[in-house]
């Protein structure tokens, strides 16, 4: 019954748009806790302290909800149509990371999750349904541990998940259930001699194959990092405004990914003009920004990247931008303006 249900689910799964979708169980990743809580001990996570506040449930999926039997991991491709690379030599633009090119993924995923779920739902006995809970990236899940568990793929040197059939261009989705599903083998690492994660990195992130230092991490400093960012690692930062995806753009791997299905994904930001970026106010910001991941930083840290986007230009025509900046109420986009100018226009 439980693998006739199961081949059932599978062909629902893709049926809503899924990529790919594998099985676990919530005790399947007992390294996982050790792992996080190094990753904290050598103070990796930067600012991220919800990593900390909440490791017993992320490295215990078991202690999260003690019902669930079973973890259904499913992969969502968002798989670009072009390689995002060659807009990093376009200086006077902002360079957005793939993901948050359309609609916020946090919204599309957990949707079609939900869909899901419910289906699973009516198809186990009505005095006895199934319970589920579902996740996206917003609840203390390691999503990428139980993942390679479920056999979806394996978490590459970069860290990210990678998988033979999609590259690494997908989204991770987890359902818990109470039901008792027969789980898919773990996969292994097909990462071999490759180092080309690691060694087009701009700011040497990753310490070691398989391990990452959030705190150099242009993803973590654009995004979950408050305040002005170290000097030292502004010019590594180049034009990207809003994450990174160099590590994932450069892995060969990316030969199999399987296009977009969702039409929200579709890029609708693109490459914008710096100049135009660092004119907007909140109320702007987020009228452009509605609907996109990128809203949740909020317009000064935002502005804070398109200035250091500036200051690494090359590009004196930008300066008047910055300058227009130099008395912003917020204090780290003051301090980000007068860096671009210095850049722009050093002193004699």
């Amino acid at each position: 019954m439980t693998d006739t249900l199961k081949s059932r689910l599978h062909a629902q799964a893709l049926a809503e748009g899924f990529s790919a979708m594998r099985i676990t169980t919530p005790d399947a990743i007992p390294q996982a806790a050790e792992r996080l809580a190094d990753f904290v001990a050598q103070g990796r996570h930067g600012q991220m302290a919800w990593m900390a506040e909440r490791m017993g449930w992320r490295g215990n999926p078991s202690a999260l909800w003690p019902q669930a039997r079973s973890v259904i991991m499913l992969a969502e491709s968002y798989a670009p149509d072009e390689n995002p690379l060659p807009l990093l030599q376009q200086c006077d633009r902002g360079v957005i990371s793939v993901y948050a090119q359309g609609r916020d993924y946090h919204d599309l995923v957990k949707r079609r999750l939900k869909r899901l779920g419910r289906w699973l739902i009516d198809q186990t006995p009505k005095t006895d349904p199934a319970e589920i809970k579902v996740f996206v990236d917003t609840a203390p899940v390691m999503e990428k541990p139980l993942a390679q568990a479920a056999g979806l793929g394996w978490q590459g040197k970069h860290t990210n998940l990678l998988s033979r059939d999609l590259g690494n261009w997908f989204f991770l989705g987890a359902i818990f259930t109470t039901l008792d599903l027969p789980p898919d083998a773990p996969e292994v690492s097909h990462c071999g001699s490759c180092t080309a994660c690691l060694d087009i990195c701009p700011t040497a992130a990753f310490p070691a194959p398989y391990q990452l230092d959030a705190r150099r991490c242009i993803s973590y400093l654009t995004i979950e990092h408050h305040g002005p960012v170290d000097p030292e690692l502004r010019p590594l930062m180049g034009n990207r405004i809003y994450g990174c995806d160099d590590c994932l753009a450069i892995c060969p791997w990316n030969k199999f990914a399987q296009a977009a299905r969702d039409i929200g994904y579709a890029p609708k930001h693109g490459a914008p003009p710096l100049a135009e970026l660092a004119a907007l106010d909140d109320t702007a910001f987020r009228t452009r920004f509605a609907g996109s991941p990128i809203k949740r930083i909020g317009r000064n840290r935002f502005v804070r990247n398109v200035l250091y986007a500036i200051g690494n230009s090359g590009d004196p025509g930008l300066a008047p931008h910055a300058a227009a900046l130099l008395t912003d109420p917020d204090d780290t986009v003051a301090e980000a303006a007068a860096w671009a100018l210095g850049r722009l226009q050093p002193a004699p």
